[in-house]
């Protein structure tokens, strides 16, 4: 358990490929808000909750695994939005098991409501928790969660 005595909390974010488009890409469906908007939210989300967060933003799987295998032993959750990798790539659902740090899967837009090849994701089986269809919110939201699964932890 983390408390203010403790070591702080240390929160790896992932954004998968092109949400470095977001606020530009079909804003129908992911809204007006840019990729630095919600790390603006997350970072002052962070501050409140008393806990550090390191963010990172790739469109290549392969730096998006050795993220998830570099939190080993540096971070103590992940907050991921794994965008299309998240119903394709079993290569970070694998990283992500193996390193058996707490995960929070976030989506933007409601991936049930969408596509039906949108509907399955390799990450959800074996995160804590998927929130989805909040816009930005979502991260909010993930962030929350995670941080208070965190600190039930004993």
């Amino acid at each position: 358990m983390f408390t203010e005595s403790s070591q702080k909390l240390s929160i790896l974010v992932i954004h998968g490929p092109n949400l470095n488009m977001l606020g530009i890409r079909e804003p129908g469906i992911y809204g007006s808000v840019t990729l630095e908007g919600i790390n603006r939210l997350l970072s002052e989300k962070a501050d409140s909750l008393g806990c550090t967060l390191s963010i990172t933003q790739s469109n290549d799987e392969g730096v998006l695994v050795e993220s998830i295998q570099d939190a080993l032993g540096n971070h103590q959750g992940i907050l991921i939005n794994a965008a299309a990798y998240t119903h394709t790539s079993i290569a970070i659902r694998d990283a992500l098991s193996a390193v058996k740090i707490p995960t929070v899967e976030v989506h933007l837009s409601n991936i049930y409501q969408r596509e039906s090849f949108r509907h399955h994701s390799y990450i959800a089986p074996i995160a804590v928790g998927q929130i989805s269809g909040f816009g930005a919110n979502s991260y909010r939201l993930g962030l929350e969660a995670l941080h208070h699964y965190l600190n039930q932890q004993e």
